[in-house]
């Protein structure tokens, strides 16, 4: 498509689409995929060679229409000046460091591929921990030794050495796919990780009725709002996580059904089911005519926000002080097993993407070997004392 580029030009293209400027010639935009964001590019001659120049991403830093041609116009002068742009631009990219490449893997792949938790989470991780260490060093000289010192400094915190490397090792190897790295070269490969303990806290009965009482009492008297009350209720009548549970709006909710349909989650797509109480709950709370949130926040429109200092308070009252939040959906899934419920419907109940994560809670299942055992003894003791009807009579085998 030949037009001059415009920024409404740029909101109607579609995914492969690329549009030629009139007014400078040679510069381009293309949409490369769907969900991506357009480039700008400069196609011009350099020695009777054709050369494409990479400009900028639209929308990013300065780069808009006006820009992009502005620095078309300054690529071409510089040509004609006789610079080598193209070789100056290869040395350029073979001393970019990790840092200047991370920022690129942040807004180029894991902007477009990752959740928005997940990438708040890798960049926290950069931040704090990986760049301090492999941020001035040129990306194609990080080697084992680079990566075996920042996996050591985080011996003290084992969780956080392992996504440290883990997180490592997805940008070098993404360096290797667009070709800044060689293949087969990624030096994270293969670092062991260090143990990790998973921390499982599950509520006893006693505890689940203090943690009832704490949170009638917060209701009753006022001391933590509604909705954070109505939050831990419906985080312990679903198993649901947290971001479940606060992004729900009512339009998602089938009170007919008991099944809320989720068009993501942490696993993709999946149904969040409301028994009973769950929706005992649903029902006693308002419903505001600026937020279909189930549980709104202070802005019209906004989910509920900021649950760490009522839920605090709640734990409080209830003697837990070491009560995570998210051990309320260990406590969800505890009680389902303990109860005799299969892991294969446990784990659909949570919404487990692999059946393995709901290998955790196999060991509170009661042993299907000693049920059987108790049966066949209760039989025999019953046909020893001649108190049941139902013993089955024994063949008798033949020599």
């Amino acid at each position: 498509m030949l037009t001059r580029i415009t920024t409404a030009v740029i909101d109607a293209m579609k995914p492969g689409e690329v549009v030629f400027d009139t007014e400078v010639r040679g510069l381009f935009i293309r949409h490369r995929a769907e969900g991506g964001v357009p480039h700008y590019y400069l196609k011009t001659r350099v020695k009777r060679v054709q050369r494409v120049f990479a400009i900028g991403r639209h929308g990013r830093g300065h780069w808009t229409p006006e820009t992009a041609r502005r620095e078309a116009v300054r690529i071409l002068g510089l040509i004609r000046d006789g610079r080598d742009l193209h070789a100056e631009r290869a040395e350029e990219k073979a001393g970019i460091t990790f840092a200047s490449f991370a920022d690129r893997y942040l807004s180029d792949y894991a902007g477009n591929h990752h959740k928005p938790r997940t990438l708040a989470e890798e960049s926290r991780l950069l931040r704090l921990h990986v760049i301090p260490a492999l941020g001035p060093i040129r990306l194609k000289e990080i080697d084992r030794p680079e990566i075996a010192r920042l996996h050591a400094r985080l011996s003290g915190k084992p969780v956080t050495g392992n996504r440290a490397i883990a997180l490592a090792s997805s940008i070098l190897g993404w360096a290797e796919k667009v070709g800044e790295r060689p293949v087969g070269s990624n030096p994270a490969r293969g670092i062991d990780h260090y143990p990790e303990k998973a921390r499982e806290r599950y509520l006893t009965g006693e505890e689940l009725q203090r943690l009832g009482e704490a949170l009638a009492r917060a209701e009753t008297d006022g001391l933590v709002d509604w909705r954070f009350v109505a939050m831990v209720r419906l985080l312990l009548f679903s198993g649901a996580r947290l971001s479940e549970i606060l992004g729900l709006t009512w339009p998602q909710v089938d009170t007919d059904t008991g099944v809320v349909r989720l068009a993501d989650s942490k696993t993709g797509a999946k149904n969040l089911f409301l028994p009973a109480p769950a929706l005992a709950v649903l029902a006693a709370l308002p419903r505001l005519s600026d937020n279909q949130h189930v549980l709104p926040g202070d802005r019209p429109g906004a989910p509920l926000v900021g649950v760490q200092r009522p839920w605090q308070r709640i734990r409080r009252l209830a003697g837990l002080p070491d009560l995570r939040l998210h051990d309320l959906r260990h406590a969800f899934a505890s009680v389902a097993v303990a109860a005799g419920e299969s892991l294969f419907i446990v784990g659909k109940l949570l919404g487990h993407a692999n059946v393995t994560t709901t290998q955790r809670y196999a060991h509170l299942a009661p042993d299907p070997a000693l049920a059987a055992a108790e049966r066949a003894a209760a039989r025999i003791g019953a046909a020893m004392t001649g108190e049941s009807g139902d013993v089955v009579k024994l063949r008798k085998s033949r020599a």
